[in-house]
C-alpha cells in the first residue's frame, strides 16, 4: 500500500524546523489551523516591489522605496529616549537613518555604501528601515516581499524559514485539473503556484492566486455532487399521486400557475414520486406564490395516503398559511403552536398518531416529542433560513425517509446557492401572479417629511393603509434615528386611532393584537420595526414608507417592500433617507428604486456587502474558504459547478485518473470527510 502523500501536509506546525511550540501558536492563530498545510494555505494580502532604485532627492514621504547610499556619519542618542541618527548621502544630497533602538553597528559604519528599503519619512529620512544589506550583495534584498496577514507577536520573518520547508514537502499530485482548462488559463500546476505567490521572484500576476481559488471551489462543487449523488442513491419511497385532490384544489384556487409555478410544481411531484428522499429548495421573490405549489406538492403526498406538514416560523405565519390552505384545500387542515392548548391540542394529536388527521401547519411545536405522525411523508419548512439545520432534520425524523421541501422568500444570490444550499436540489419561481401590479418606488430626504405626512393623509381619505416602518424601537443618544414609538405617538397626534404600533418589543399578545387590527382595518397606519418583515398579508395595504431606508440591507428592504402590491391596487413604497448618503448607501437605494427583480437584488447586495451572513444564519457566511473569495471569484464558481457536474456525470464513482486526483483534492481541502459524513 503507497503511503498517503499529504500526511507531510497534514503533520504539525512543531514538525518544521526553528518552530516550537510557542511560535506554533502564534503562527496558528494567524493561519487558522495547526498543520503545515494551514501555513502554506495563508496566502499574502499584498507585495512590497523593492526592485525599484531612486535617489535620496527622489524620496516620497509613505512611499517604499529603495536606494543605494554611503554611511558618513553617526550620531548618538542625546538622551535616554532619544533615537540613533546616521547621516547618508548619494549623488544627489543628503538623508537620515533613524532608530530608535539598537541598530546594525556591523553593517552602518561611516564610508560603508550600502542598500536601504523601507517606507520613506519627512526630509529625506528612513525610520528603521526594513533592509539593510551591503551595496555589492544586491541578491540579498528580497525583490518582491510578500506581505501575511500576522497577529500580535508574529512577523514576516517568522514565517520564511517554515515556508520554505513546507513549500519542499509538497508531493508531486497528479493533476485534477482538465489539461484544456490549464492551457486556456495559462495556470501553473498547484505547488508552483504556491511558490509564486509566497516566493515570487517577482509582482505575481493574478494566475497562480485564481488557480488556488479554482482548485478549493471545484473541490467544494464536487464534494456537493457527491452528497446529491448518494441522497439520490438511497432507497426511500415513492409517493405517486393520483392528481384528484390536486385538482379540485387548483379549482378552488381559482388561478393558472404561472409558467415558472409549472415548472417547480412538475420538479417537486417528479421527485415525490421517485424512490428516493426529496431535499429540495423552492426560491421564489415575494408574491411568486410558493405557497400553492407546496399546498398542491403537500396534496400529492395525502394521495400517495400519507401525512403532510408545513411549518413556519412564526404563529403569525402559520395562521396565515392555515387561512390561505381552508380556503382550497379539499381535505381538512390543523394549525398547531404553543397558543393551542387543551382538549384542542389532544384532539389534534390524536388524529395526527391515527392518521385521521393528514394536513398540519404549525410552527416549532410540530418537532416536541409529544407529537407523533402516524405516517408523515412530505415536511415543508417554510422561511427555511429562520430554522436550524438540526430543526429542519428533527422534523424530518418524524417519519420514514420524509421527503423536505423548504422555502424561501429571500432571493438568495448565485453565488450562495452554489455553495451552502448545493446539497439541495433548487426550484425558482420568477414570476408574479397575473394582475399583480409593479410597485413604484421613490426616495425623498428626510427633510421632506411633512409633505410625505401629508401624502399619506390623502391616502387615508382614498381609504388606503400603510406600513410606516422604523429601523429602531426607542430614541437613542447615541443614534440619531426615528424609533417606532416616537413616530407612532406623532403620528397618533394627527390621525389618532387609525394608527397601530408593532415591534419585537411588545409582548406578542399584544403584538398580534395589533397586527390584527390591522389587518382587519381597524387601523389603517401600522408603526412598525421590521417585524412584519414575513407573515404579514394585507392586500389592501398600497403604501409602504420606510425611514432611514439607508441603514437597511437591500434584501430586507426588497423584503418589507413585498409587503405591499398584494392586491389589485396600485401600491407605492416610499424610501425616506438621510442627507449626505455614502455611494454605497445611494447604489443601494437606487438600485431599489430602479428594479423589482428581487434576484438582481440578492447578487448586487452579494456584491456590495460580501457573503457575510446575508440569510441571518451561520449557514449563509463563507468562513471556512481559504483560498477563493465568494464576491470575486463568482465566475470561477459557476465554472467549478459545471465541471464538477461533467466530472461526476463521465465518472460517478471517481475511479479514472482525473478522478482519482480529485479525491486527493477532496482530502487536501477536507471534504471527502464531510461528504462522506453528508452523503
Amino acid at each position: 500500500m503507497e503511503p498517503d502523500p499529504l500526511i507531510p501536509l497534514f503533520a504539525p506546525l512543531t514538525s518544521l524546523r526553528g518552530v516550537g511550540e510557542t511560535l506554533a501558536r502564534l503562527i496558528a492563530r494567524a493561519t487558522g489551523g495547526t498543520r503545515v498545510l494551514d501555513l502554506l494555505f495563508h496566502l499574502p494580502e499584498s507585495y512590497i516591489d523593492r526592485r525599484r532604485r531612486c535617489t535620496l532627492a527622489q524620496l516620497r514621504p509613505g512611499e517604499i522605496a529603495t536606494t543605494e547610499v554611503e554611511v558618513f556619519r553617526i550620531d548618538p542618542p542625546g538622551g535616554p529616549r532619544q533615537p540613533t541618527k546616521i547621516a547618508v548621502r548619494d549623488a544627489s544630497g543628503f538623508g537620515e537613518l533613524i532608530f530608535f533602538n539598537r541598530f546594525p553597528a556591523n553593517r552602518l559604519l561611516p564610508g560603508a555604501r550600502v542598500l536601504i528599503s523601507g517606507r520613506a519619512g519627512e526630509n529625506r529620512s528612513f525610520a528603521h528601515p526594513d533592509h539593510i544589506v551591503p551595496a555589492d550583495r544586491p541578491e540579498l534584498l528580497p525583490p518582491v516581499e510578500p506581505v501575511w496577514p500576522l497577529t500580535a507577536g508574529l512577523f514576516a520573518w517568522h514565517l520564511k524559514k517554515p515556508l520554505a520547508e513546507a513549500l519542499n514537502r509538497i508531493p508531486a499530485f497528479p493533476e485534477w485539473h482538465d489539461p484544456a482548462l490549464l492551457k486556456r488559463e495559462n495556470w501553473p500546476d498547484f505547488a508552483a503556484a504556491l511558490r509564486a505567490l509566497h516566493t515570487p521572484g517577482e509582482m505575481p500576476d493574478d494566475a497562480p492566486r485564481r488557480r488556488l481559488a479554482y482548485d478549493e471551489l471545484l473541490s467544494i462543487q464536487v464534494g456537493l455532487c457527491l452528497v446529491k449523488q448518494r441522497r439520490r442513491a438511497r432507497p426511500g419511497r415513492a409517493l405517486p399521486g393520483t392528481g384528484a385532490l390536486q385538482d379540485h384544489a387548483r379549482t378552488r384556487f381559482g388561478y393558472r400557475l404561472t409558467g415558472s409555478q409549472d415548472v417547480a410544481l412538475r420538479e417537486i411531484t417528479g421527485d415525490l414520486a421517485a424512490p428516493h428522499r426529496m431535499l429540495r429548495l423552492l426560491q421564489g421573490d415575494v408574491g411568486a406564490g410558493k405557497t400553492i405549489v407546496a399546498a398542491l406538492a403537500m396534496l400529492q403526498s395525502v394521495e400517495a395516503g400519507t401525512q403532510a406538514a408545513i411549518m413556519a416560523p412564526t404563529e403569525l405565519l402559520a395562521r396565515q398559511h392555515l387561512r390561505t390552505l381552508e380556503r382550497i384545500m379539499p381535505v381538512p387542515v390543523a394549525l398547531l403552536t404553543g397558543s393551542v392548548t387543551g382538549k384542542a391540542r389532544a384532539k389534534i394529536l390524536s388524529d395526527l398518531a391515527d392518521g385521521t388527521l393528514k394536513i398540519i401547519i404549525g410552527t416549532h411545536a410540530l418537532f416536541q416529542d409529544k407529537v407523533v405522525f402516524h405516517d408523515l411523508g412530505l415536511a415543508v419548512i417554510d422561511e427555511q433560513h429562520r430554522f436550524g439545520v438540526e430543526e429542519r432534520l428533527r422534523l424530518g425524523a418524524k417519519g420514514a425517509d420524509v421527503n423536505i421541501l423548504v422555502m424561501t422568500a429571500t432571493p438568495i444570490p448565485r453565488t450562495m446557492l452554489l455553495t451552502q444550499w448545493g446539497e439541495m436540489d433548487v426550484s425558482r419561481l420568477t414570476e408574479k401572479p397575473a394582475g399583480r401590479l409593479p410597485i413604484r418606488t421613490t426616495l425623498h430626504s428626510l427633510d421632506t417629511m411633512p409633505s410625505v405626512i401629508d401624502g399619506i393623509a390623502r391616502m387615508l381619505d382614498r381609504g388606503g393603509r400603510v406600513y410606516w416602518v422604523c429601523p429602531l424601537v426607542n430614541e437613542s443618544d447615541l443614534v440619531d434615528l426615528a424609533a417606532a414609538e416616537s413616530r407612532f405617538a406623532e403620528l397618533r397626534d394627527r390621525f389618532g386611532p387609525l394608527v397601530g404600533l408593532a415591534h419585537g418589543q411588545q409582548d406578542s399578545e399584544i403584538r398580534e393584537s395589533s397586527l390584527a387590527d390591522f389587518v382587519a382595518g381597524r387601523t389603517r397606519i401600522l408603526v412598525a420595526t421590521t417585524v412584519i418583515e414575513v407573515g404579514v398579508d394585507v392586500p389592501e395595504a398600497t403604501i409602504m414608507v420606510i425611514e432611514h431606508a439607508e441603514r437597511f440591507g437591500l434584501a430586507q428592504l426588497h423584503q418589507l417592500r413585498g409587503r405591499i402590491g398584494r392586491g389589485a391596487e396600485a401600491s407605492f413604497c416610499l424610501l425616506l433617507h438621510a442627507d449626505g448618503l455614502f455611494e454605497t448607501a445611494k447604489r443601494r437605494l437606487v438600485l431599489l428604486r430602479d428594479t423589482d427583480d428581487g434576484f438582481a437584488i440578492a447578487d448586487e447586495d452579494f456584491r456590495l456587502r460580501g457573503g457575510g451572513d446575508l440569510l441571518g444564519t451561520s449557514q449563509s457566511g463563507f468562513g471556512d474558504w481559504k483560498l477563493a473569495d465568494p464576491e470575486r471569484d463568482e465566475g470561477l464558481l459557476q465554472m467549478a459547478a459545471r465541471d464538477a457536474a461533467l466530472l461526476l456525470d463521465r465518472d460517478p464513482k471517481l475511479r479514472g485518473p482525473r478522478g482519482m486526483a480529485v479525491k486527493l483534492l477532496l482530502k487536501l481541502f477536507g471534504r471527502s470527510g464531510r461528504t462522506l459524513a453528508s452523503g
